[in-house]
This record gives structure tokens, C-alpha cells and sequence, in this order.
């Protein structure tokens, strides 16, 4: 059962930090899932079922990267940060809501991708 909570912006580059030592190595399996929600285009996936290398947030630039295995990708300006906390700390979901109006939707998996449905080609 997950918590989902908002994380507070003077806690944004501490909180990732500290995801990624307890979460993150250069072995770990861990995937992820970038869906940008934007008024204008509407919903694109960046990226689907990648390995997840590490999340930091820069506040001198004010971006939210996070570094994938081939790819990475820049939430600028982020307003609020929200998360779904699985029991252990893991992150379940990040949502970031930007001040221009997107939102960015990460969805992360553990250990491998999502299994797929019947009929889905694989990612």
C-alpha cells in the first residue's frame, strides 16, 4: 500500500539523494516510465520501461533530471513535486507539476518491466 505525499521544494535535493543511495546502483534493475501530460500536445510517453540511473534535483538551475540508460529528461521549473511512497521508501510514482503548465507522470517499476497485456507489443 503506497503513501502518496507532497514533497516540500527545500527538501527536493536531499529527498532524491537520498533516493538514490538506498535505491540506486550502478547494478540496480529498477525502470521507469516518463509520460508528459501537456495542455497543449496532450499526453506523450518520453520514455517506456527504461532503466532508472539516478533522479537529482538542481536548485540552481531549477531542474528536476532524471538519468535513464540512453536518455535523459529535464523537468524545468517544477512548482510541486508529489510522490507515491511504497512501504520501504520506494518510489511508486512521481508526479512533478510545472509553473508553465505541464505535468510530468513517472511510473516505476522494480527489477524489470511491467509485465505485458495480452495482445501489447513488448517495449
Amino acid at each position: 500500500m503506497g503513501t502518496t505525499k507532497q514533497i516540500p521544494p527545500s527538501e527536493w535535493k536531499a529527498y532524491f539523494e537520498r533516493l538514490n543511495r538506498k535505491f540506486l546502483s550502478d547494478d540496480s534493475t529498477e525502470m521507469v516510465t516518463v509520460e508528459v501530460l501537456s495542455p497543449e500536445l496532450g499526453d506523450q510517453i518520453e520514455a517506456e520501461a527504461v532503466r532508472l540511473e539516478g533522479i537529482v534535483y538542481d536548485p540552481k538551475s531549477m531542474a528536476l533530471e532524471v538519468w535513464m540508460e540512453d536518455v535523459d529528461h529535464l523537468a524545468y521549473e517544477p512548482a510541486e513535486i508529489w510522490v507515491v511512497e511504497d512501504d520501504d521508501g520506494f518510489i511508486a510514482n512521481l508526479e512533478v507539476v510545472r509553473t508553465d503548465g505541464p505535468k510530468e507522470v513517472l511510473y516505476f517499476h522494480r527489477g524489470s518491466p511491467p509485465a505485458r497485456g495480452y495482445g501489447q507489443p513488448s517495449p
